[in-house]
């Protein structure tokens, strides 16, 4: 999409304190050693006590304190997941609000599997540009994957999952401040794309049937079984050349919409999902190098792949850590299952 102008972000994340170390996952049998080297995480984050409406309500509250904006200014809220949020039949995305005192905003839970919380984030930057009278939106993600439902070293290929939650509040930036619609930056959105491969919906589907009840394909998330079934009919081939496809367009358009050259100094990084490192190797980094020469980040190998939140916590650590210096850039990449592939181009204020 194309923005106006830049857009404000302020970017936080919340883990729990509790880590399984891969040499400990290895050790008591949850994966193996030779998937544990192709994986590439060290640890990843485990939360027991905390539901994820709770951790998003945390990293929420921290950046509206680092933003010093009121809950009551927010115009949305917007919450992306991809597990369960603790409840059935229920609105994660309100209770985010009630808790946090928004009661102005507009609560909208997002399934838009690992890249939820990067579309918030437009669907966010869309509302702003599109209503001159609308105040902040925050963007929340959170996820936590525990068994029996889901096998955080087993459940899929090619990532292993870590329990986290992010928080982003887009905003307006420059001008006066009224009601809370302009706030300092941690850091500027210069600009955003998104495509789409729908044809690849299949893949998390496989050759199974629609049925009527939750779980009914299996008493355990079993992402391997259906990826299993989309190769044996479709081929690795298929998938690596449409995601291809997809991640240089969106590249090429992130930095074409920032007003970037493809080796512009000033963009010093090209951010990765945090997905396991072989499957960076074999689906994300060839196509992102063929366009971009900016040195390659990786973000992720102390919190593994954090379900809706992988590019939001991304931001986040950019926002709160000095790896940007004012005047430079970041490409910020990221894909999820259906699928969507989304770049975005933030700056330091």
């Amino acid at each position: 999409m194309r923005l106006d102008s830049p857009l404000g972000l302020t970017a936080t994340a919340w883990y729990p304190e509790h880590r399984q170390t891969a040499e400990e996952a290895v050790a008591t049998g949850d994966i193996d050693a030779r998937t544990a080297r192709e994986l590439g995480y060290t640890a990843l984050p485990v939360s027991e006590d905390t539901a994820p409406p709770d951790m998003a309500v945390e990293a929420a509250a921290r950046a509206l304190d680092v933003s010093g904006t009121q809950a009551d200014d927010l115009s949305l809220v917007l919450h992306a997941s991809v597990h369960h949020q603790g409840h059935d039949a229920w609105s994660a995305p309100h209770y985010i609000a009630r808790r946090l005192g928004a009661h102005q905003a507009v609560p909208i839970g997002l399934l838009q599997q690992c890249n939820g919380g990067a579309i918030g984030i437009e669907l966010a930057a869309s509302r702003l540009q599109g209503d001159p009278a609308a105040g902040p939106a925050l963007v929340t993600t959170a996820d936590r994957f525990l068994t029996p439902s889901w096998h955080r070293w087993l459940s899929d290929y090619g990532m292993a999952a870590g329990d986290a939650a992010t928080a982003v509040l887009v905003h307006r930036v420059g001008g006066p401040a009224v009601a809370g619609h302009s706030r300092t930056p941690d850091l500027l959105l210069h600009s955003l794309a998104t495509r789409v491969a729908a044809e690849l919906e299949v893949m998390h589907r496989g050759d199974d049937e629609l049925n009527a009840t939750p779980m009914g394909h299996s008493s355990v998330i079993d992402v391997r079984r259906t990826k299993r079934a989309f190769i044996k009919t479709y081929g690795v081939d298929f998938f690596l050349k449409t995601a291809a496809d997809r991640i240089r367009a969106v590249v090429e358009e992130a930095l074409a919409g920032a007003g970037l050259a493809a080796d512009d100094p000033r963009l010093r990084y090209a951010v990765i999902p945090r997905l396991g490192s072989k499957a960076m190797a074999e689906a994300y980094l060839p196509p992102l190098t063929e366009v971009t020469s900016a040195e390659v980040l990786d973000l992720g190998r102390a919190t593994g792949h954090v379900g809706a939140g992988d590019l939001n916590a991304s931001l986040a650590d950019l926002a709160r850590t000095d790896l940007l210096t004012p005047g430079s850039y970041a490409l910020v990449l990221n894909g999820g299952g259906g699928f969507t592939f989304t770049a975005v181009v933030v700056g330091r204020h």
